[in-house]
């Protein structure tokens, strides 16, 4: 799959349920409107849907949510889709989680190829984290981190920079991701959905970001990527890397090779655009797959060059309505 302007498209995010059990409050209103199952794709649907993808080309596939292992028998779609891995079609089959569930499923996760995993944490205080998640508990999710490293999965933490909330604890996130044996990623917050924060006060740049650990740690350049849109950097004093994350003051549009589905079967092909196909209504149109392959095509063929990111600060309101659990990430 190769898009208008030559990127070819490898990598594919799932968002496997727009439901999730914390709510966070970057990413979500506290009283959330999640969606009838009914119209959700279901588990067969969506493996269904991902080995369209895998066999058009993809090599690595992301699921999300909200919170993916929330999701009732969610292990049955890693199984089935590690099929994949053992074929060789797929390279990667990872997950993006909130921790809440990894003490019950990490070593099953990793017997299905999971090799490894994101895992957001904006606090390593209790009850900071607790106030940005509103529902979550730290011990919780350190339980589970705990059981991700036993089962050897490969972990990296996601790091919402947020003014004046935790940018108070960005090198003891570094110091403790360093003794733990985790990469580190910060991400800018995105203007994505009404939540019921103002972004404006909370929008903290990479670049200071950067310059702020700078004073601290040793940060040298590295051509080290993943597939997704971190900009990573060595940390000598700890042996890990830091990623950054700049969809606002420094889009990665340029090497974008990833497009987004949602759970209920429609694809985004950028993060920051509202174009989107309906990929359900070919999906179950026909038991075979020839309109859903070619509703992919046409979608890929519509991939925009970039996203227009901002933050409205004159009007306090999303550059994209959708919230990001949506979306898939």
């Amino acid at each position: 799959m190769i898009d208008p302007f030559g990127r070819t498209i490898t990598y594919l995010r799932v968002s496997v349920t727009d439901r999730c059990d914390f709510r966070c409050i970057y990413c979500m209103c506290e009283d959330m409107t999640f969606l009838p199952k009914a119209e959700l794709l279901t588990l067969e649907e969506l493996d269904r849907m991902c080995s369209a993808f895998v066999r058009k080309g993809v090599r690595r596939l992301r699921l999300t949510g909200g919170e993916p292992l929330v999701r009732r028998n969610i292990m049955s779609l890693f199984r089935s889709l590690s099929r994949h891995l053992k074929s060789g079609a797929l390279d990667d089959l990872t997950l993006t989680s909130n921790g809440s569930q990894l003490s019950r499923y990490a070593h099953e996760l990793a017997g299905y190829g999971v090799t490894r995993i994101n895992v957001s944490i904006d606090s390593l205080d209790a009850g900071k984290f607790a106030a940005i998640t509103r529902r979550g508990r730290l011990d919780t999710v350190m339980e589970g981190l705990a059981a991700a490293k036993d089962a050897g999965l490969a972990i990296k933490i996601n790091t919402v920079a947020l003014k004046g909330v935790n940018d108070d604890e960005f090198h003891d996130l570094v110091a403790w991701c360093g003794d733990q044996g985790f990469d580190l990623t910060f991400i800018e917050t995105m203007p994505m959905g009404e939540i019921d924060e103002d972004r404006t006060d909370r929008y903290l740049p990479m670049p200071v970001v950067r310059r702020r650990l700078a004073e601290r740690w040793t940060l040298r350049d590295t051509d080290y990527k993943t597939g997704g849109p971190a900009r990573y950097v060595d940390v000598a004093e700890t042996g890990r890397r830091i990623g950054f994350i700049t969809p606002l003051t420094h889009n990665f549009c340029e090497s974008c090779n990833r497009v987004r589905l949602t759970c209920t079967g429609t694809l985004y092909m950028c993060l920051g655009q509202d174009d989107a196909a309906d990929l359900r209504a070919p999906l179950r149109a026909s038991e075979s797959d020839h309109l859903l392959d070619a509703a992919i095509d046409e979608a890929i063929a519509r991939k925009p060059k970039g996203h227009d990111f901002i933050i409205d600060r004159d009007h306090n309101r999303p550059a994209v309505a959708r919230h990001m659990s949506v979306t898939g990430g």
